[in-house]
Order: structure tokens, then sequence, then C-alpha cells
């Protein structure tokens, strides 16, 4: 069961939203819609079968962001015109920085590939997959997922009440490259410089509030996990940050949330607005100069952040958001069928 609590903010910000923040909304859904089926439309019939699945298959909660097999269809089996159509889909879902990001996700498999000569694993840019569940409409229930090595974004969108997006993962492997024509690349360089700088802005006792004296994490805490509770209740608060630092904390968060169309991006940092920023907190694990191996987080009342950079001599990047009660739409939909429900009763009563 969901906090009642959390579901009467949620409840209170879609019914507060200006009448253009709507109209903006439905306007992103239909263009995400028709740009999805022109994905759709241009599979052949043995892609549409690895590619789409029912609304509520068990696959749409089967995410990672590990090299694996995967269902879907993947660049490697497109041809160009699906391809453009692919591309035509993903600029849709993501912000221009996001979409750019995600490219530059995929192009270090192309690095991989050199640094691991006859590796264990297949380092290829197009086995990145888009996987539809559900039939895409503005009036039905339906999701998006694409996902390959160290990508999985996951948008979910419930008649009538709104669009999820999350878990949202990046990953950057090397997270600087030093070798080769793409040396200096670092991916995920905004994320990694806005924590540590905020970490490194800290006073002592807030240091002390914010750095657990603990080993550092070999990978996210949350891992892949179908569904997530909020972690250990440690870190600096947001009220105790001053008024430099907080801009600080609320640009790392925007940072992330950025990676979304602008209308998805808004909604977010305004429901976490409105929950309130005085005790999010901000956690940090590990050395604080650049190679140590370390772990930060942002822990809201509604949402979690998780960035680790440990593996390969901390030249490895893990960086997930996640939604506590609205992974997968799960919020929407409880919202969804609660409004159903009260429909019928109060038709049902007046008869």
């Amino acid at each position: 069961m969901f906090p009642l609590k959390q579901l009467l903010i949620i409840v209170l910000f879609f019914s507060t939203l200006s009448v253009s923040a709507q109209e903006s909304r439905i306007d992103l859904t239909q263009r995400m819609v028709d740009a999805t089926n022109a994905f759709v439309s241009s599979l052949s019939a043995q892609q549409r079968n690895n590619g789409i699945y029912a609304f509520d298959d068990e696959e749409r909660f089967n995410w990672h962001f590990i090299p694996r097999d995967r269902k879907g269809v993947p660049f490697r089996s497109m041809n160009e015109s699906q391809r453009s159509a692919a591309q035509d889909l993903l600029k849709t879902f993501f912000s221009a920085k996001g979409y750019q990001r995600a490219e530059a996700v995929r192009s270090l498999e192309s690095v991989l590939a050199e640094i691991e000569v006859n590796g264990r694993f297949d380092r290829d840019p197009d086995l990145y997959f888009l996987t539809v569940f559900g039939d895409p409409s503005l009036d039905s229930n339906w999701a998006l997922r694409y996902e390959g090595h160290h990508l999985a974004y996951n948008w979910t969108f419930v008649s009538g009440v709104g669009i999820a997006s999350s878990p949202q993962f990046f990953g950057s492997n090397p997270a600087e490259v030093r070798a080769g024509n793409k040396a200096g690349t670092r991916v995920l360089a905004a994320e990694e410089d806005l924590g540590r700088d905020l970490v490194s802005s800290l006073s002592g006792d807030q240091k002390s509030a914010a750095i657990l004296d603990i080993e550092v994490p070999g990978d996210i805490f949350t891992a892949a996990e179908k569904e997530i509770s909020p972690l250990e209740n440690s870190g600096v608060r947001y009220r105790d940050l001053d008024s430099r630092q907080k801009r600080m904390l609320i640009a790392l968060i925007d940072e992330l949330a950025s990676m979304q169309p602008e209308i998805i991006a808004d909604a977010r940092m305004e429901t976490i607005r409105s929950e309130g920023l005085d005790d999010i907190k901000f956690v940090w694990i590990g050395g604080t100069e650049r190679g140590d191996p370390h772990y930060f987080r942002v822990q809201g009342a509604s949402f979690l952040i998780e960035y680790d950079n440990t593996q390969n001599n901390a030249n490895h990047i893990h960086l997930v958001w996640r939604d506590f009660a609205g992974d997968f739409g799960r919020d929407l939909i409880r919202m969804h069928y609660q409004a159903a429900a009260s429909v019928y009763g109060s038709i049902h009563n007046h008869k």
C-alpha cells in the first residue's frame, strides 16, 4: 500500500496544474504516442513479436543495466527506416540533453570493444533495445522501455492521469576515457562534479552528518530491484545547508530530472518542492578527491538518487533515479483505479 499522504500530494499536484501545463502534458503524450506508433508500424511481424508485450506482462518490470540478454527490438536488427523511426521516438522521449547523454552512453560500447579485445561481453552500440507494452494511445495504459548496457529508461502512461518516468538509469564505463580518439571524454561529468563540489563545500559539522564512515559499496544499494523502500535516514539535511549549498543540491537533482522532456522534468521538480525541501538528505561515502572510490545519494520523501563510482579502480559510474511509489507508474495506476472505482460507486449508488 502506498502512503496516503504521498497519494494526496500527487492528487493535489495534478489537480492544481494550470490549464496550459495540462495541455502541454497532453500534447507531449500525443507526440510520444505518435512516435511510438510510427516506430511500431515500421517493424516486421517478427520484430513486433519480439518487441511488443501486454501492458500487464511481468516483463515490464524485468529491467537491468548490465550486459545481458534482453527482450525487445535492438538497433542491430533495424533497417535504415526503422532506425530513423527509433531515433525520432527517442528524441521525443528524452530532452535534447538527455538524448545526447543516451547516445554518449551507447558510444562507450565501442570504447569498451577496443579495451576488452576478445572480452566475454559483446560490446556493440547497436545492442540497445526498444520494448513496447500495451497499445499506445491517449486513452490506454501503456509503457516504453529503452534499455541496454548502462542505459535503462522506463516511461509509463496511465489513461487520464499522467506519465511516470522511472526507473531511470545511466552508467558510464569508463567514467573517463583515458586513451584513443575519445580520450578525456567524461559522459557523466556533470553529475560526478556536482556531487563532489557539494561535499567539498561542506563545513566540518556538515561533513560529520553527510559522510558515512563505512566501506564504499561496490554498487548502488538498490541494484535493479523492481520496487524499493527508503534507505537509511542519514545524511546532511537541505535545511542545514547554506544558500549556495542549497542551490548546488537542487542543481544536482535537476541535472538528473532534465534528462526528461521539460514538462516531465518540471513536474518532478514541482512534486519535490510540494513535498518540502527541508528534509532532503545528502550522503557521501568514500574519498572526496577525483580518482577515489566514492558513492553518494540524495533522498527525499518520494525519490532516491544513487551514484556509485568504485568499480574498475573508480572509473565506472552507476547512476539511478528511483521513485518509492512511482516506479513503473504504480502510484498513477493506483490513482486511476481508485478514480474509476469512485465513479463506478457514484453511478451505482444513484441507480
